[in-house]
């Protein structure tokens, strides 16, 4: 048996005759760029997490980077985040000038420790950007609660979390600006890169557009600086169609979820590797399903000998990055964070997978551990 870690064909094979027309709709219309399809793209995503204003933009990196500049924040300044995400979640503010500052992960969720949080606010902090990190949110009350006290902006990083939520409110509707990506592999996936911006603010909004179309709000008059990041039509209009799966899938993908922890439970219980742990006040959307284990790099030869995909993620903490070197931060600063890099390993977990290949999956897991 052969098992990806995500199956893209299985998916645009269940949905193709809508996707194709989609596309030749595009086509036929020869219109682009900023054409109906993201317009009414960005009105489906503003309805669908709550807020007043929803900006598409090239790419989730894009989003950040639009959105932090569009939140004031400038050169000298440091925006607080997590070390365990993806790169782009501190590239952004690294690009801006800014000071990545890291907090380091809670052991049991793997996000922000908030505990930690407000010992990282210095006078220079304007902003804090909070990643939902695989589809699970951070509890944004007590985040939004310390903002408020600092008075700091709020980015929070949607990239793997369209539609979780926390307390019943969806991400991206609390913080001053919520960023989404479109990457294929994403829970909403487009066919190429894709990216959005949500906010309750229309001055942040109006800026964003502007600095997506080069600092212009009138063609050819440039008030600043901007960039050339817009959501293609055609993707606008293929997200458009996956937009109305989305919700059944990410329930998919927690009954899958639910069925790992059922079958690999024993090995839990004898402390041989760790599931995924939820806050309470979370609902989850498993963007991917990630259990710990000091075996890792044992567990993914035995899986992949057996025909199953898996991934590492992430296998160094940004505080650790070459890139990040001149912030001064060595091994052992951020020891929760490590551990993760160090133990997690996501196990193939999407809407398409089958319950044979679940059991499958398990055993082998079961086996390799055992």
């Amino acid at each position: 048996m052969s098992i990806p870690l995500l199956d893209l064909k299985a998916q645009y094979l269940s949905i193709k005759e809508e996707i194709d027309q989609a596309v030749l709709g595009v086509l036929d219309s020869c219109q682009f760029i900023l054409g109906p399809n993201v317009k009414a793209m960005e009105e489906k995503m503003a309805d669908y997490c709550g807020t007043k204003h929803a900006v598409a933009v090239a790419n989730g990196t894009d989003a950040l980077v639009l959105a932090i500049r569009a939140c004031g924040v400038e050169p000298g300044d440091e925006v607080i985040t997590t070390p365990f995400t993806f790169f782009a979640s501190a590239e952004a503010i690294a690009n801006l000038g800014a000071t990545p500052v890291f907090v380091d992960i809670d052991p049991v969720t793997l996000n922000m420790d908030i505990d930690q949080l407000e010992s990282k606010i210095t006078v220079k902090t304007k902003a804090i950007i909070p990643v939902h990190i695989f589809g699970q949110m951070l509890n944004m009350e007590r985040v939004m609660e310390l903002a408020a006290k600092y008075d700091l902006k709020v980015i929070e990083d949607c990239a793997q979390a369209i539609g979780a939520e926390y307390n019943g409110k969806r991400a991206g509707s609390y913080g001053t600006t919520g960023t989404f990506s479109f990457f294929p592999t994403k829970n909403l996936g487009g066919y190429g890169d894709g990216g959005m911006v949500v906010t309750q603010s229309e001055e942040i909004a109006a800026r964003i557009r502007k600095l997506r179309f080069h600092g212009s709000k009138i063609k050819y008059y440039h008030d600043e600086i901007g960039y050339n990041s817009r959501l293609d039509e055609m993707q606008a209009a293929i997200l458009r169609v996956k937009f109305n799966y989305l919700d059944q899938w990410n329930q998919l993908r927690r009954e899958k979820a639910e069925k790992y922890n059922e079958l690999l439970a024993p090995l839990a219980a004898q402390g041989k590797l760790i599931l995924p742990q939820n806050d309470p006040k979370a609902t989850p959307v498993y963007h991917l399903y990630i259990l710990r284990t000091d075996n890792r790099d044992h567990l993914a030869n035995i899986l992949k000998e057996k025909g199953i995909a898996t991934g590492v993620y992430y296998p160094v903490p940004l505080h650790l990055q070459n890139a990040f070197a001149y912030l001064g931060y060595s091994a052992g600063d951020m020891p929760a964070a490590e551990l993760a890099c160090e133990q997690a390993l996501a196990l193939p977990c999407y809407p398409e997978l089958s319950m044979e290949q679940q059991e499958y999956i398990a055993a082998a897991v079961c086996e390799a551990l055992k």
